[in-house]
């Protein structure tokens, strides 16, 4: 059965210690930490002939889990950027619930540094600002507002990771975004290494993007849109985070992905709340425009999920118009992205629930690593920024996993 309890903030953290890659759901967000253990059911991946909603057969699932005696049950997992393809989604044997995770100032762990490792960069640094540019060139032809292009450092590491060793990385420099762990079926799609033959495979990263949480009739979503890469520099830093809060460029593509947001989300609320204006956010490696969006429910009975669909590809990852900025999305980038820049968290038999937007995110299995970011395209965008923006972004999950960005940088570009 499910187990729910409450330590303390010392106990809390030592959930990382309980996780067992492949078997292991892992969510930590401000409000409260879920890990799960095994897999009591999963949702089934929908024939041809299936008319029912993602949503629909999420419930239908909870519903069979509490007819047999499990009320209690949640399902976790993730969602991939295109919604035509199979979700993961399971309810687990068990759950733990713990408040959000705390550490002591000053003891930051420790990653060890690994200094032989092999990187692909896909597609090539040149190759990703011609894309930019084709983006610009359909943006100028009015056939779309704004595209989101990504790409990804494929590496090859000397052994496996160690999952609970990252997580608690990522959660003591991320304790106000979303750090998680999803385990996923083998796919060895792009490798033949052997090492990855009985392998777990793992999508694991820190968002700092929350897409919906639900608790009862009350929601809040906080898209994020408009970037700035960190600088080591106090002064220079504050002079970056000021230029982007002030950049007309960015503020616009902000905009864009806020008014899609509302929109998405109007239909469902007898109360929304948007700001007029956007407010700075940070990470370690980034600046981010962001818009705090609360609202009430008309209807306490529509679930997290979806409200999360509803939104779902929000510009923030996809662009707009969407089904357009999808296509050329699938018509440049020359990977599948998979989970990336979908949805990851869980929703009980209530609807209640968190999600957050999958970005800052990698997928490892075996001693193979694929690590992904992206950079929103509008009017006035420049293909070697874009290509920094990205780079900045890696930088969540290399510093996570103990790997030397400038040497990564080094290795992509050969």
């Amino acid at each position: 059965m499910l187990h729910y309890d409450a330590p303390t903030a010392a106990e809390a953290a030592q959930l990382m210690e309980q996780y067992q890659a492949g078997s292991s759901f892992f969510f930590s967000s401000p409000r409260k930490t879920l890990l799960t253990h095994g897999e009591y059911s999963r949702l089934p991946v929908p024939s041809g002939t299936e008319h029912r909603s993602l949503p629909e057969r999420v419930c239908e699932l909870l519903e069979f889990a509490k007819q047999a005696g499990r009320p209690d049950a949640v399902v976790v997992g993730a969602i991939p950027f295109d919604i035509q393809k199979p979700a993961s989604l399971f309810i687990p044997l068990s759950a733990k619930w713990h408040d959000s995770l705390q550490f002591s100032e000053g003891k930051a762990p420790e990653m060890p540094r690994i200094s032989s490792y092999k990187v692909l960069s896909v597609p090539k640094p040149t190759a990703f600002m011609e894309g930019v540019n084709r983006l610009l060139d359909l943006i100028n032809q009015k056939k779309l507002h704004k595209a989101v292009i990504s790409r990804t450092l494929d590496i090859t590491l000397p052994h496996a990771l160690s999952i609970p060793r990252i997580l608690t990385h990522l959660a003591y420099h991320h304790s106000h975004g979303y750090t998680f762990a999803v385990p996923l079926a083998p796919e060895l799609s792009h490798t033949t290494s052997p090492d990855a033959v009985a392998s777990t495979r793992t999508l694991f990263g820190a968002s700092p993007e929350l897409l919906i949480t639900k608790q009862g009739s009350r929601i809040k979503g906080n898209p994020l849109a408009g970037s700035a890469a960190r600088s080591a520099d106090p002064v220079e830093d504050q002079r970056r985070a000021a230029a982007l809060l002030s950049s007309a460029k960015d503020r616009y593509e902000h905009a864009i992905v806020i008014d899609a947001v509302a929109s998405a989300l109007q239909p469902y609320c007898s109360k929304l709340e948007v700001p007029a204006e956007p407010s700075l956010v940070q990470t370690k490696a980034m600046w981010h425009l962001s818009t705090e969006i609360n609202g009430v429910l008309m209807d306490e009975a529509v679930t997290s999920l979806e409200l999360a669909l509803a939104m779902h590809p929000t510009p923030a990852i996809c662009g707009t118009p969407t089904d357009a900025a999808r296509d050329a999305i699938q018509e440049i980038e020359p990977f599948d992205r998979g989970f990336y820049s979908g949805a990851v968290g869980w929703s009980d038999a209530n609807g209640d629930g968190e999600w957050a937007v999958t970005i800052r995110c990698a997928e490892t299995e075996g001693t193979l690593l694929r690590v992904f970011a992206g950079a929103g395209i509008v009017t006035g965008s420049i293909a070697e920024a874009e290509l920094a923006e990205t780079s900045a972004k890696f930088r969540t999950i290399l510093a996570a996993m103990g790997l030397n960005e400038q040497q990564t940088t080094m290795l992509e570009e050969e």
